[in-house]
């Protein structure tokens, strides 16, 4: 488990640089979960990363015996404007999300929902995101045999509304509505996305 979190975090830094800080979440029954902070002072971003996730295989929820070695594993990286909102508070909201694999035995993968029930950080317009697909900002993660690589998934937020929509139209249909309308993923601030 250690060592495939010190290659997660070779992998992350290698991608993203130093991170200038870091929290870790420990939930009843889980394992830890950290999430560090990147700065791009350069280009006006902050990215969260979570570490810890991957630490063993995400497991099918009607399996009968978790396989400790093979299945999927992944983390999760939100990037956001920097100075637009307090988007710090997200540590911990992101590490729950992190350890839903542990509570809720569920897969997460592109194109799923992860709904938080509260404000990703306070005063924030999102309760929840949409996973988005690996291999843009930081590469796959490959690992030895039999175990499956580690994919870093990122999470893109979605007001209610658009977790409405997409619920009905489907994931493809609301990343391409944002696509069409010029939608800044990334702004802390923004509004939903017209969806008439």
């Amino acid at each position: 488990m250690g060592e495939v979190l010190a290659l997660v975090e070779a992998r992350l830094r290698t991608a993203l640089g130093e991170p200038d800080a870091r929290a870790a979440v420990t939930f009843l029954g889980t394992d830890r979960i950290e999430v560090l902070r990147f700065v791009d002072a350069e280009a006006g971003l902050v990215r969260y990363a979570t570490l810890g996730m991957s630490a063993a295989p995400m497991a099918d929820p009607t399996a009968a015996l978790a396989d400790p070695v093979k299945g999927p594993r992944a983390e999760l990286v939100l990037t956001v404007r920097l100075g637009r909102a307090d988007t710090d508070k997200v540590l911990r909201p992101l590490a729950v999300l992190a350890a839903t694999p542990q509570v809720e035995g569920v897969i997460v993968a592109p194109g799923a929902s992860l709904d938080l029930g509260g404000p990703l950080w306070p005063g924030a317009g999102f309760s929840s995101v949409l996973v988005a697909g690996s291999g843009g900002l930081v590469e796959d993660l490959e690992l030895d045999e039999p175990m499956d690589p580690v994919r870093f998934l990122p999470l893109l937020p979605m007001t209610p509304n658009e977790a409405a929509w997409k619920r009905v139209h489907g994931a493809q249909a609301l990343e391409e509505r944002w696509l069409a309308k010029g939608t800044d993923l990334r702004d802390p601030l923004r509004g939903s996305v017209s969806l008439d």
